[in-house]
């Protein structure tokens, strides 16, 4: 498995592409949370299923992509939709769209008694949202084999997620759901790019 020193040399290798102009798509970077990753990780096996949203490079890797296929996919474009389906692992960039996927994956492999999970990574914003609330609600009253991943990073799109809330807090941060993991990391980098504006 990739460690936190090759995961923080990826990033940097993206972020200068992206800073470049090598890359000519969004990129989303974390940097700051390899530790965190590499544990959450250390409870995902091969056969599991690893599904997220735009940020998601560091599950690819994680889950065993080999770093130049992942690199090469994100130089087409791709980096807000890496999807390697031989690994498991899936992402979306539409908000909260991998949600209900990874939950009806979780469904389908309760109902074929099968052993593998399913491990859904969702940001702060996602993680306040109804579709987000809804496939929580639904895994937890039907034991699905899911959990849910909350990466708070403090970052969203345009507006800051508490606020936007008329919230102090993140409705996860003290959960004592067992489907749920939430924790807050800063990230280095701004929500998008890699500090210098790149134009498509």
């Amino acid at each position: 498995m990739i460690d936190a020193d090759g995961l923080r040399s990826f990033e940097e290798r993206v972020a200068q592409a992206f800073n470049d102009g090598k890359i000519r798509a969004p990129v989303h970077l974390y940097s700051g949370n390899e530790e965190v990753m590499i544990k959450m990780f250390q409870d995902i096996s091969s056969r599991d299923w690893v599904l997220c949203s735009w940020r998601s490079h560091y599950q690819a890797l994680l889950k065993g992509v080999p770093a130049e296929e992942v690199f090469s996919e994100i130089i087409a474009g791709r980096s807000i939709s890496l999807c390697f389906p031989n690994y498991r692992m899936f992402s979306s960039a539409i908000v909260g769209g991998i949600l209900p996927i990874a939950t009806g994956i979780a469904l389908a492999i309760k109902r074929e008694r099968r052993v593998e999970r399913v491990h859904c990574f969702l940001g702060d914003m996602t993680a306040e949202s109804g579709i987000a609330h809804e496939c929580v609600k639904y895994s937890t009253n039907h034991d699905l084999p899911i959990r849910f991943i909350i990466e708070d990073n403090g970052q969203s799109v345009c507006t800051e997620t508490f606020p936007t809330w008329g919230m102090l807090a993140s409705s996860f941060e003290n959960c004592s759901n067992s489907k749920i993991v939430y924790y807050q990391y800063e990230n280095t980098y701004p929500h998008a790019g890699a500090g210098v504006r790149v134009q498509f």
